[in-house]
């Protein structure tokens, strides 16, 4: 592809397009199961003004769709324990499929982010980050956990794209656990062959021009430059920075960690920042918490009784055979 041809990825239309999606998945449901509703819970200790907007989107664009969405919003004062009690009550409450404990925590009391996640039920953690899912994603059980929700949006935005990623080299720049490693893993068992970067990594242009995909998740912004981007590459830029723009009422404009006025003239795809990676991360919450919802759905079915006094998945085995025997 030549220079300075790079298609933008949409974020922000993918997003409703997924949002609508599933909108239209919970209405067909409910032709059969007329009380399907997915449920999400929002946890949040404190009063940050950027997690109230972002509680805020989350809460608005599930309801939306259908779902229940409430948020339970502590004050600063509370405890771990307390923190626990309540995470526990949403556990045990089946009106809730996903649940999510709004980071970075705004609290005045010392309190265990790890222990906090980890105590919500693997089954409703549609973050994807307790313990037992990342887990399960590092082994490659794809289908037996919840995929961390932008890691789930930049593979989603790669794919409607028309990329495809098996067998493609794929370098992330970035490590953490909620972005970088997930990121990694989940590149890796879709078959591409992984390079993971990080504080300690040398070179770490010359790794990343390699890559025919490119994700960079470091909080640098403006990191990476049109020399560090092989030719013809996808770039997801996973950053949310700011730098100074006397232009701006505010004073200053958000960027990635990508340049993205360099990179776009040698990338072949190119996400923005605002409207790329952003908006999917909530529509992928939304599509763990629909997931979730069928899934319970789908237990509930299995273990329902049926007239002859056999749970439903025996008798529809019998009928199964039955049928094939011709009795």
């Amino acid at each position: 592809m030549a220079e300075g041809t790079a298609k933008l990825i949409d974020g922000k239309q993918t997003a409703q397009d997924i949002r609508l999606e599933i909108k239209e998945q919970i209405n067909k449901i409910r032709e059969s199961a007329p009380s399907f509703k997915p449920g999400l819970a929002v946890v949040q200790v404190g009063d940050r003004s950027d997690s109230n907007v972002y509680v805020r989107n989350k809460i608005k664009f599930a309801t939306e769709i259908g779902m229940k969405a409430e948020h339970f919003k502590l004050p600063r004062v509370t405890t771990e324990a307390e923190l626990l009690a309540q995470v526990e009550e949403i556990n045990k409450d089946d009106s809730f499929h996903g649940m999510i404990v709004q980071l970075p925590l705004d609290t005045d009391n010392v309190i265990d982010t790890d222990t906090v996640i980890n105590a919500v039920s693997p089954l409703k953690d549609v973050d994807g980050l307790n313990e037992e899912n990342a887990g399960k994603l590092a082994r490659g059980e794809l289908k037996k956990c919840f995929i961390p929700c932008t890691p789930r949006g930049c593979l989603e935005l790669i794919k409607r794209a028309g990329v495809d990623v098996d067998g493609k080299n794929a370098v992330v720049i970035g490590r953490s656990k909620i972005v970088g490693a997930p990121m990694s893993d989940l590149l890796l068992w879709k078959h591409a062959t992984v390079t993971t970067c990080h504080s300690h990594t040398k070179d770490i242009a010359d790794v990343a021009s390699k890559a025919d995909i490119l994700v960079v998740a470091a909080g640098k912004p403006l990191w990476v430059k049109k020399n560090w981007v092989k030719p013809g590459a996808v770039v997801i830029d996973c950053g949310i920075g700011f730098v100074p723009d006397a232009t701006k009422k505010s004073g200053q404009r958000m960027v990635g960690d990508v340049d993205f006025p360099e990179v776009k003239e040698v990338a072949s795809h190119i996400t923005p920042v605002p409207g790329g990676v952003g908006p999917m991360t909530v529509a992928m919450l939304l599509q763990n918490t629909f997931d979730s919802a069928k899934r319970a759905l789908d237990r509930q079915q299995v273990s329902r009784p049926t007239p002859n006094g056999l749970p439903f998945h025996t008798t529809k085995r019998f009928l199964h055979w039955a049928r094939r025997l011709k009795l």
